[in-house]
């Protein structure tokens, strides 16, 4: 038998921080990233004899993790044990130890048996640990970071739970921020496309037949709009057309709808990009900056341009403009893990142009941040308080990964394979600050790149000897 404990003291009651796991979406605010673990389905909610069963894997190497929860002390502790899985045995006790009103020790204590009796312990449990350490590094870390956040945002908010919507709740950051919003308690429905396979909170909508279930949309408090077309590969005209109509023409619709009812939420959230300042060189800009050219900012002054009938009915509205959303999940530092981790990784262009990054941890923290709090409306960069240029994110990504990066990407090359996209997300330099986030005392939980990378990767900090 081998046991794992790892402990945390948090800055939240015993009872708050079981109440974060018992709510909706805690696993999946726990799953790293970079080591995905999809929920096939579940029984009940944190209650003994409840069951969750897990795909680990995909393809042909996937396998099923079933876990029965048991042991169940409310604001105490619970347990989960496996009992179909990869281990021979695997029981997992959470436990929350009070340490005053306002602060609790979190333990998480695993008692596992490898398969393949010794063989496997010999072979494997040296992996386990390590692995084991990287896992529960990151869950305790965001778990400190969204209870933090939790009791900062209730201040702002006018009730504790909110009716939130969100559209484009599938994509990279919808994905991710509703978990977010429902282990802090708020009650999020999806706007999904008709003729999809929706949950029992699901809002249906046809951009093309301009249609919304309007009924379902009365008295919600919050919306968060993020739906449009990928704005990843080639730009063709066909495409470029697709990225501005999905975007005007939803918003218009969504932004009409939500005018129209007889109880309009408080705030709409709509997406943006910081594409609305083109190109600025080492010049920093913020919110009250002008628009640039091209295709990008007319873009995004289009799609902000499309919730003025909301802003005429008097809802609140913030244009998140969200800078480069690093994930592993996807987006732009998902296409580049490959080549950076087989070595063959480097500066693209000059090397000298300002990237405007962002964890995804601080976009979906700032897009709550903003839905809560009455007093930010109008533009809101998302961006990390400090930009880098692309040597030092190339530079920094290389040594998270521990990999050489001498392979660059001339500026030439970049524009022969992606074309006008490479030329606008690339090679242009963007020198973004968060201003009003600033502003407004928002917490950023990850300032720094290389803390943001990883913790988004799953790499500790190296160990002197």
């Amino acid at each position: 038998m081998s046991v794992f404990v790892h402990r945390s003291k948090l800055a939240a009651s015993a009872a708050e921080a079981f109440q974060w796991h018992s709510n909706p979406g805690a696993f999946e605010r726990l799953n790293p990233p970079w080591d995905p673990v999809t929920v096939v389905r579940r029984s009940g909610g944190l209650e003994n004899g409840s069951t969750v069963e897990l795909k680990i894997g995909a393809g042909p190497f996937s396998m099923k993790w079933l876990a029965r929860h048991t042991n169940v002390v409310q604001g105490a502790q619970f347990q989960d044990v496996q009992e179909k899985g990869p281990f021979a045995k695997w029981e997992h006790t959470h436990t929350f130890v009070p340490e005053g009103d306002y602060a609790c020790v979190l333990e998480d204590r695993v008692e596992y048996e490898l398969p393949f009796g010794v063989l496997g312990r010999a072979l494997g449990k040296g992996m386990i640990v390590n692995r084991l350490n990287h896992l529960f590094d990151y869950r305790h870390q965001v778990t400190q970071m969204d209870l933090e956040s939790n009791a900062a945002t209730a201040t702002h908010a006018p009730v504790r739970a909110l009716n939130i919507v969100v559209t484009g709740a599938s994509g990279l950051v919808g994905s991710a921020l509703v978990p977010l919003l429902t282990t802090a308690g708020h009650r999020v429905s999806r706007l999904v496309r008709s003729g999809s396979k929706p949950n029992a909170n699901d809002i249906a909508w046809d951009m093309e037949a301009g249609t919304i279930d309007a009924a379902r949309l009365e008295g919600v408090d919050a919306v968060i709009h993020l739906a449009g077309e990928n704005i990843a590969g080639r730009w063709s005209a066909e495409k470029k057309r697709k990225i501005l109509e999905s975007r005007v023409k939803g918003t218009t619709l969504l932004s009409e709808t939500l005018a129209k009812l007889k109880r309009p939420p408080l705030a709409l959230i709509s997406a943006s990009a910081i594409g609305y300042y083109g190109d600025t060189g080492s010049t920093i800009v913020d919110e009250s900056s002008p628009k640039g050219p091209k295709f990008l900012a007319d873009v995004c002054k289009e799609w902000e341009a499309s919730t003025a009938a909301a802003e005429r009915a008097g809802i609140r509205v913030v244009h998140a403009r969200l800078g480069v959303v690093l994930s592993p999940a996807g987006g732009a530092l998902a296409k580049m893990l490959t080549p950076f981790k087989m070595g063959v990784g480097g500066v693209v262009g000059s090397g000298e142009q300002y990237w405007s990054w962002v964890s995804i941890e601080d976009v979906i923290g700032a897009l709550h941040f903003a839905a809560v709090n009455d007093e930010i409306n109008g533009a809101m960069n998302v961006v990390a308080p400090r930009a880098v240029t692309n040597h030092e994110f190339t530079k920094t990504l290389g040594k998270v990964l521990g990999r050489p990066t001498i392979f660059p990407m001339p500026a030439f090359a970049a524009r022969l394979a992606l074309g006008e996209m490479a030329e606008e997300l690339l090679l242009t330099s963007t020198r973004v600050t968060p201003k009003k986030l600033l502003e407004h005392n928002y917490r950023f939980r990850f300032p720094e790149l290389e803390d943001a990378l990883r913790h988004l990767l799953g790499k500790r900090v190296p160990v002197e000897k």
